[in-house]
Protein backbone atom coordinates (compact mmCIF):
# COMPACT_ATOMS: atom_id res chain seq x y z
CA UNK A 1 0.00 0.00 0.00
CA UNK A 2 1.19 3.36 -1.03
CA UNK A 3 0.76 5.74 1.45
CA UNK A 4 -0.32 9.51 0.87
CA UNK A 5 2.36 12.42 2.26
CA UNK A 6 -0.64 13.01 5.03
CA UNK A 7 -0.59 9.44 6.16
CA UNK A 8 3.45 9.20 5.96
CA UNK A 9 3.73 12.33 7.99
CA UNK A 10 0.88 10.58 10.91
CA UNK A 11 2.93 7.14 10.49
CA UNK A 12 6.17 9.81 10.81
CA UNK A 13 4.88 10.51 14.44
CA UNK A 14 4.21 7.12 15.61
CA UNK A 15 7.81 6.86 14.47
CA UNK A 16 8.92 9.94 16.75
CA UNK A 17 7.82 7.84 19.68
CA UNK A 18 11.26 4.91 20.15
CA UNK A 19 13.12 7.84 19.03
CA UNK A 20 11.20 10.22 22.01
CA UNK A 21 12.01 7.71 24.66
CA UNK A 22 15.58 6.58 23.16
CA UNK A 23 16.40 10.59 24.23
CA UNK A 24 14.20 10.75 27.36
CA UNK A 25 16.43 8.02 28.87
CA UNK A 26 20.10 8.09 27.11
CA UNK A 27 22.18 10.96 28.31
CA UNK A 28 23.33 13.39 25.60
CA UNK A 29 25.43 15.83 26.88
CA UNK A 30 22.91 18.12 29.00
CA UNK A 31 20.94 18.92 26.23
CA UNK A 32 18.14 16.16 25.70
CA UNK A 33 15.79 18.53 27.10
CA UNK A 34 16.22 20.73 23.42
CA UNK A 35 16.13 17.61 21.53
CA UNK A 36 13.14 16.34 23.35
CA UNK A 37 11.66 19.67 22.96
CA UNK A 38 12.42 19.43 19.00
CA UNK A 39 10.49 15.77 18.74
CA UNK A 40 7.71 16.84 20.24
CA UNK A 41 7.02 20.10 17.84
CA UNK A 42 7.92 18.37 14.77
CA UNK A 43 5.33 15.80 16.53
CA UNK A 44 2.99 18.60 16.71
CA UNK A 45 3.50 20.59 13.51
CA UNK A 46 2.52 16.76 11.51
CA UNK A 47 -0.16 17.05 13.79
CA UNK A 48 -1.33 19.96 12.14
CA UNK A 49 -0.01 19.62 9.00
CA UNK A 50 -1.31 16.37 8.05
CA UNK A 51 -4.43 17.26 8.51
CA UNK A 52 -4.20 20.29 6.30
CA UNK A 53 -2.43 18.80 3.23
CA UNK A 54 -5.28 15.67 3.77
CA UNK A 55 -8.10 18.44 3.05
CA UNK A 56 -6.06 20.86 1.26
CA UNK A 57 -4.78 18.31 -1.47
CA UNK A 58 -8.57 16.22 -0.98
CA UNK A 59 -6.65 13.34 0.67
CA UNK A 60 -8.58 12.26 3.09
CA UNK A 61 -8.86 8.45 4.06
CA UNK A 62 -10.82 6.18 5.72
CA UNK A 63 -6.86 4.63 7.16
CA UNK A 64 -5.61 8.52 8.11
CA UNK A 65 -8.87 9.42 9.88
CA UNK A 66 -8.20 6.04 11.73
CA UNK A 67 -4.54 6.33 12.31
CA UNK A 68 -3.93 10.39 13.23
CA UNK A 69 -6.06 10.44 16.12
CA UNK A 70 -4.20 7.00 17.44
CA UNK A 71 -0.79 8.56 16.71
CA UNK A 72 -1.49 12.10 18.10
CA UNK A 73 -3.05 9.73 21.78
CA UNK A 74 0.19 7.59 21.86
CA UNK A 75 2.24 10.36 21.53
CA UNK A 76 0.42 12.78 24.27
CA UNK A 77 0.33 9.67 26.48
CA UNK A 78 4.34 9.05 26.00
CA UNK A 79 5.49 12.46 26.64
CA UNK A 80 2.80 12.93 29.97
CA UNK A 81 3.76 9.46 31.13
CA UNK A 82 8.05 10.42 30.84
CA UNK A 83 6.95 13.83 32.29
CA UNK A 84 5.14 12.40 35.42
CA UNK A 85 8.07 10.24 35.71
CA UNK A 86 10.62 13.21 35.77
CA UNK A 87 8.17 15.30 37.84
CA UNK A 88 6.34 12.79 40.31
CA UNK A 89 4.42 15.94 41.39
CA UNK A 90 0.75 15.22 42.72
CA UNK A 91 -0.40 17.95 40.09
CA UNK A 92 1.32 17.19 37.27
CA UNK A 93 0.23 13.20 38.08
CA UNK A 94 -2.99 14.75 38.18
CA UNK A 95 -3.15 16.51 35.23
CA UNK A 96 -1.38 13.43 33.03
CA UNK A 97 -4.36 11.03 34.26
CA UNK A 98 -7.17 13.60 33.35
CA UNK A 99 -5.85 14.08 29.59
CA UNK A 100 -4.95 10.34 29.08
CA UNK A 101 -8.46 9.49 30.84
CA UNK A 102 -9.95 11.82 28.48
CA UNK A 103 -8.72 10.55 25.31
CA UNK A 104 -9.75 7.34 25.90
CA UNK A 105 -13.26 8.13 27.09
CA UNK A 106 -13.71 10.36 24.33
CA UNK A 107 -12.43 8.08 22.09
CA UNK A 108 -14.38 5.64 22.81
CA UNK A 109 -17.38 7.49 23.16
CA UNK A 110 -16.67 8.10 19.47
CA UNK A 111 -16.53 5.04 18.43
CA UNK A 112 -19.89 4.05 20.20
CA UNK A 113 -21.46 7.06 18.69
CA UNK A 114 -20.20 5.68 15.21
CA UNK A 115 -22.20 2.59 16.01
CA UNK A 116 -24.70 3.83 16.21
CA UNK A 117 -25.06 6.59 13.18
CA UNK A 118 -24.06 9.37 14.94
CA UNK A 119 -20.60 9.86 15.13
CA UNK A 120 -20.90 13.63 13.71
CA UNK A 121 -22.89 14.79 17.66
CA UNK A 122 -19.15 14.03 18.82
CA UNK A 123 -16.87 15.79 16.06
CA UNK A 124 -13.83 17.68 17.38
CA UNK A 125 -15.04 20.92 18.35
CA UNK A 126 -13.38 24.67 19.59
CA UNK A 127 -13.16 23.64 23.16
CA UNK A 128 -11.12 20.77 22.16
CA UNK A 129 -9.19 22.89 19.80
CA UNK A 130 -8.42 24.96 22.84
CA UNK A 131 -7.11 22.66 25.03
CA UNK A 132 -4.91 20.83 22.61
CA UNK A 133 -3.13 23.98 21.83
CA UNK A 134 -2.66 24.44 25.78
CA UNK A 135 -1.63 21.60 26.18
CA UNK A 136 0.91 21.33 23.17
CA UNK A 137 2.53 24.56 24.19
CA UNK A 138 2.64 22.90 28.38
CA UNK A 139 4.33 19.73 27.20
CA UNK A 140 6.97 21.64 25.18
CA UNK A 141 7.65 23.94 27.99
CA UNK A 142 8.18 21.39 30.24
CA UNK A 143 10.07 18.90 27.96
CA UNK A 144 12.36 22.47 27.07
CA UNK A 145 12.48 23.21 30.70
CA UNK A 146 15.22 26.19 30.38
CA UNK A 147 13.69 30.06 30.90
CA UNK A 148 12.73 31.78 28.32
CA UNK A 149 13.23 35.79 28.35
CA UNK A 150 13.72 35.33 32.53
CA UNK A 151 10.63 32.94 32.90
CA UNK A 152 10.74 29.44 34.52
CA UNK A 153 9.40 27.10 31.13
CA UNK A 154 9.17 24.35 33.46
CA UNK A 155 6.98 26.61 35.96
CA UNK A 156 4.73 28.31 32.99
CA UNK A 157 4.37 24.78 31.25
CA UNK A 158 3.39 23.24 34.47
CA UNK A 159 0.52 26.12 34.88
CA UNK A 160 -0.72 25.20 31.31
CA UNK A 161 -0.64 21.89 31.98
CA UNK A 162 -3.20 22.36 34.75
CA UNK A 163 -4.69 24.90 32.43
CA UNK A 164 -4.99 22.13 29.52
CA UNK A 165 -6.70 19.91 32.07
CA UNK A 166 -9.38 22.06 33.21
CA UNK A 167 -10.19 22.69 29.31
CA UNK A 168 -10.19 18.88 29.09
CA UNK A 169 -12.34 18.33 31.72
CA UNK A 170 -14.75 20.91 30.08
CA UNK A 171 -14.29 19.38 26.49
CA UNK A 172 -15.25 16.33 27.93
CA UNK A 173 -18.21 17.13 29.32
CA UNK A 174 -19.14 19.05 26.04
CA UNK A 175 -18.83 15.64 24.13
CA UNK A 176 -20.89 13.68 26.68
CA UNK A 177 -23.74 16.00 26.76
CA UNK A 178 -24.21 15.85 22.96
CA UNK A 179 -23.73 11.97 23.15
CA UNK A 180 -25.81 11.32 26.12
CA UNK A 181 -29.52 11.47 24.31
CA UNK A 182 -28.39 9.53 21.71
CA UNK A 183 -26.44 7.20 24.26
CA UNK A 184 -29.98 7.21 26.92
CA UNK A 185 -32.29 6.29 23.89
CA UNK A 186 -29.53 3.38 22.55
CA UNK A 187 -29.65 2.24 26.49
CA UNK A 188 -33.95 2.52 26.08
CA UNK A 189 -33.98 0.27 23.22
CA UNK A 190 -32.15 -2.47 24.44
Amino acid sequence: MKLSLPNQLTVARIVFIPVFLLVFYIPLWGVNNYILAAIFFLASITDWLDGYLARRWDQQSAFGAFLDPVADKLMVATVLVCLVSKYPTFGVTVAAVIIVGREITVSALREWMANLGERAKVQVGYPGKIKTGFQMLAIGLMLYEVPLWGVSALATGKIFLYIAAGLTIWSMLGYLKAAWPSLYESQENQ
